[in-house]
């Protein structure tokens, strides 16, 4: 009995697949480094876009193009809407429906007030409980031996004023959070029209409320919307109480109080994940977002364009000045990389 090969099995056919070129991802430029002891530890990248004050770009790092959740930098558009909702504020209270508060006493009263005069109570707010904003307001507060609540979380001025504003149309305040409730129509709306592109992605921002994406030219030009609105408009009395009262809009001890005490006519607002937005009185505006959300960079990278834009003024230095420590000695510091 002979033995023969086995009949070969043919190899499957493979339909050739076009080769296409993976595009190169670039990174964002540097915008801050960590500097310690004569070392650079680290750094942080970012994107930055500066307009000129007939609001065209002056210039820019980075992609300044892409969208962006700018989170609490839309509450100046947030707190317009509630104005275009009919709710009558103004002064403090204003300046607290687009405030960051730090949770300081003065600010946690005035949200009391606002809730009372609209028949609304801090159970009302959808705010997630937390505690004050600010380090030594949380502590203070602990030492006393209170809880987190919904009424100490920086935005609760802001549902505040939300929550008032669906009382007075008759809207349902339990789903004011939802995208499709009329109030959050109505904001998506104003920053729109504020930052004059479309919103690619709404999500979800740690307060709760629904989040518009704006890139950071369309942030800018919001912010320069605001300053350069006319007397008497929504967006121009929510930019007038924010640059009045500017301690109700951060804190007694924030770089947004600050700059706006010191540069008269100033709008500054920053959010969470490293996003800063500020437009001057001639026009002239800026917005940038830290790619890795490191707020410690805000005040260095902040005072940095802002002596580019040819502000010379002490509060500069105050707000840069983010020490590194060692040992309970300062061995370094944050700056700017640009």
């Amino acid at each position: 009995m002979t033995s023969s090969s086995p009949t070969p099995i043919p190899e499957p056919s493979v339909p050739s697949v076009p080769v296409v070129p993976s595009v190169p991802v670039v990174p964002s430029p540097v915008l801050a480094e960590v500097f310690r002891s004569g070392f650079v530890e680290g750094r942080h990248r970012g994107s930055l876009v500066v307009l000129a004050a007939d609001g065209s770009v002056d210039w820019s790092l980075g992609d300044v193009t892409a969208p962006v959740f700018p989170r609490s930098t839309n509450k100046p558009m947030q707190a317009a809407a509630v104005l275009r909702a009919g709710l009558d504020l103004s002064g403090e209270r204003l300046a607290l429906a687009a405030a960051s508060h730090s949770g300081e006493t003065f600010h946690l009263d005035l949200v009391r007030t606002m809730l009372a005069e609209n028949g609304l109570a801090s159970e009302h707010l959808r705010t997630p409980p937390d505690l004050p904003l600010d380090p030594e307001e949380a502590e203070r507060y602990l030492a006393a031996g209170n809880v987190r609540e919904r009424l100490t979380m920086n935005c609760s001025g802001k549902h505040a004023a939300m929550l008032a504003a669906c009382a007075l149309n008759g809207w349902p305040l339990d789903t004011y959070l939802e995208q499709g409730h009329p109030l959050q129509q109505l904001i998506l709306d104003v920053v729109r029209t504020a930052g004059g592109e479309d919103v690619a992605h709404i999500g979800t921002d740690g307060c709760g409320a629904p989040l518009m994406s704006l890139s950071l030219t369309g942030l800018a030009r919001a912010f320069r919307y605001f300053v350069c609105a006319e007397p008497g408009t929504p967006e121009r009395r929510v930019a007038d109480a924010m640059r009045a009262h500017p301690e109700y809009v951060a804190g007694t001890r924030r770089p947004d109080t600050w700059l706006m005490q010191a540069l008269p006519g100033t709008l500054s607002k920053m959010g969470a994940e490293a996003v800063q937005a500020v437009a001057l009185p001639d026009g002239r505006a800026l917005a940038f977002k830290i790619d890795d959300g490191a707020t410690r960079t805000l005040g260095p990278v902040l005072a940095r364009v802002l002596r580019r834009l040819g502000i010379d003024d002490p509060v500069l230095s105050r707000i840069e000045d983010v020490p590194l420590h060692g040992g309970g000695m300062r061995v370094g510091e944050i700056r700017a990389a640009f």
